[in-house]
């Protein structure tokens, strides 16, 4: 059957403004909600498995060849002379960082940002691991990952590591990190020493508990409205190859209450103390302390992509009782990463 030029224009135009309508009232939201697995699987899956490949190479190769003090120099310069172009150019509108929203760990799109002046603070690099000092030097886009991929195979840890793999070093200091050795050691900012800023006059300033103590403690929960964070220096502890895990199911609101308290108020046995509620009469209290040595059979390294995710492994244990397992430290760390927490459920 023959079909002419003109005929088959004819059949599709109606299917392209069929197409077009379809487009125009269902929207690319829609496709993006409804298809968002094309999207992930075809797209966004491949490209950040490269990403993260390519950054944790680069990432080694700074560390390993020392590179990243000499040009911490050079990026806080920068800094300097985008605040003070700011200030030459007669101060028109607040100044926030350049940060992409692609590269944050919220699901909120920055609008804000298209109206104020950008400021490229572009820090990504540990700077230096002081074990005589017990201090690791690093730049405010260092990520938690990027920490525990450094510092655990030197065999220490930050005493406070909030567990996924993305959250940076200025984002925890300016905002809230917290983690399951907070009850021990507090917040994040606890266990910072000094903070580097770059001020609104585009000068350096460099606070501690000694020096410039009225910025060093008001800093933490500033939310950058302080200056831009180039630098903070953190404490670290010795590290341990496992965390034993201790699972405690509870079924009354009253006992989450009261073994929660115990645990928390007993830092010299509990390095970690987490409780994941399913209900308001259901929860999981896990207590947890770092260790050398491991029962083979109770080895669970939660971390690999095929394990369940670990909110859901947890559950199980409001079905079989209390149990325990050891959990590679760095799997241990960021065990939420994979789900982010439980957001993608």
């Amino acid at each position: 059957m023959e079909i002419s030029l003109s005929g088959f224009i004819y059949f599709l135009i109606p299917v392209i403004l069929s197409c077009f309508v379809w487009f125009k009232y269902r929207g690319l939201e829609y496709i993006i909600i409804h298809y968002r697995w094309v999207l992930v699987c075809l797209f966004l899956m491949p490209l950040s498995v490269l990403y993260d490949a390519f950054m944790y190479v680069r990432n080694f190769i700074v560390f390993k060849m020392n590179s990243a003090p000499k040009m911490h120099d050079k990026k806080v310069r920068f800094v300097q002379q985008q605040v003070r172009a700011w200030r030459d150019d007669g101060m028109k509108t607040m100044m926030c960082t350049a940060r992409p929203g692609w590269a944050t760990v919220s699901f909120r799109r920055g609008l804000y940002k298209k109206t104020l002046c950008n400021i490229q603070v572009n820090m990504i690099d540990i700077l230096q691991v002081d074990t005589q000092r017990q201090i690791v030097h690093v730049e405010p886009l260092v990520s938690m990952g990027q920490i525990t991929a450094t510092l655990n195979p030197l065999g220490w840890t930050l005493p406070v590591l909030p567990e996924l793999d993305d959250l940076t070093v200025g984002g925890l200091i300016m905002g809230v990190g917290v983690e399951t050795s907070s009850h021990k050691y507090g917040l994040f900012q606890h266990c910072c020493a000094s903070f580097e800023l770059v001020l609104a006059d585009g000068s350096v300033v460099k606070c501690s508990k000694e020096d410039n103590p009225d910025l060093f403690y008001a800093v933490p929960w500033s939310y950058g409205t302080l200056g831009f964070l180039v630098s903070a220096e953190i404490r670290i502890i010795p590290a341990k190859k496992y965390v034993k895990l201790d699972y405690l199911p509870v079924h009354t609101k009253e006992d989450l209450i009261k073994v929660y308290r115990e645990e928390s108020e007993n830092p010299s046995k509990n390095e970690f103390v987490e409780a994941l509620v399913y209900s308001e009469d259901s929860a999981v209290i896990m207590t947890a302390s770092m260790t050398d040595d491991a029962e083979a059979d109770k080895i669970n390294p939660i971390g690999y992509y095929w394990k369940p995710w670990f909110f859901k492994h947890v559950e199980t244990y409001l079905k079989k009782g209390p149990g325990v397992e050891y959990i590679p430290l760095r799997h241990y760390y960021h065990r939420h990463t994979r789900s982010l927490f439980w957001e993608l459920q």
